[in-house]
């Protein structure tokens, strides 16, 4: 994509909680990154991972792929895409390492998983500041209908469980974009699956999870990861999924302390 003015985005991330990029990938990007990630869910299932996981999905509608970086370079690509970093380091202070990096394909019949922040997951209340972030590339057009991320409107500002209000997935509404979008989303937000409703159409999503350096990351990338992906991976990438020796504290301050060659 052309160079974009992300100012006006980064504003509305930190007043509204998301903010919606359009047109980070084009068409074709789009196709290429969804072919991939079609080859990607087939390689994770052959290597003995299950696209769906009970207790987290109703039903195997919804597609989960996991450990994406491992499965194809494109991923590795996404994860430090510049529109993604620039937007996390303003959100995370600069301070921030990978977390995660999934996808999820909702076919049609997909229902939603538990509502949930992605934030209070990984941290105790109370949440005051936003310590993680999610990169959402969209690589379908993304509405109600086939099954768009819902989420509930400013709850980025609600600090403990205590304050979740009754019937909380009566007042979400959904994220509606493009394909070729992203959607930033600051982990405190409350948000769920939507249900694919269509007859036909497919929800394709790849989530990166970013956050502070100093939170314990989801991922164990140095038991994850494989060899061969570890060593041909960038610096950047090594760096802020804290393989290093200073693993994930002070990254920004330490990128490239220890070459991983």
């Amino acid at each position: 994509m052309a160079d974009v003015d992300l100012s006006n985005h980064k504003q509305t991330l930190t007043e509204n909680g998301f903010c919606i990029v359009p047109g980070v990938l084009s068409s074709k990007e789009v196709a290429y990154v969804r072919q991939q990630l079609v080859k990607a869910s087939e390689e994770s299932v052959r290597r003995g991972i299950p696209a769906h996981i009970e207790g987290l999905d109703p039903n195997a509608a919804n597609v989960r792929v996991f450990n994406l970086i491992d499965l194809d370079e494109t991923f590795r690509e996404l994860i430090l895409h510049p529109v993604a970093t620039e937007i996390v380091s303003e959100l995370l202070n600069g301070a921030w390492i990978i977390s995660n990096f999934t996808a999820n394909i909702a076919k049609p019949g997909s229902k939603s998983m538990a509502v949930h922040s992605d934030q209070a997951i990984v941290v105790p209340e109370p949440w005051l500041t936003p310590w993680s972030i999610n990169i959402i590339w969209c690589l379908d057009d993304l509405d109600a209908e086939n099954g768009a991320t819902l989420y509930l409107p400013g709850s980025q500002k609600i600090t403990s469980l205590a304050d979740l209000p009754d019937e909380i997935t009566s007042r979400m509404l959904p994220f509606e974009a493009p394909a070729g979008s992203v959607i930033a989303m600051d982990g405190r937000v409350w948000h769920t699956s939507g249900e694919n409703i269509s007859a036909d159409r497919e929800r394709a999503l790849l989530f990166g999870y970013y956050s502070r350096d100093f939170v314990r990351p989801q991922v164990n990338w140095n038991a994850t990861l494989s060899p061969e992906t570890q060593e041909v991976i960038s610096q950047p990438l090594f760096d802020r999924l804290g393989l290093g020796p200073v693993a994930n504290i002070n990254v920004a301050e330490n990128t490239g302390v220890m070459s991983k060659k």
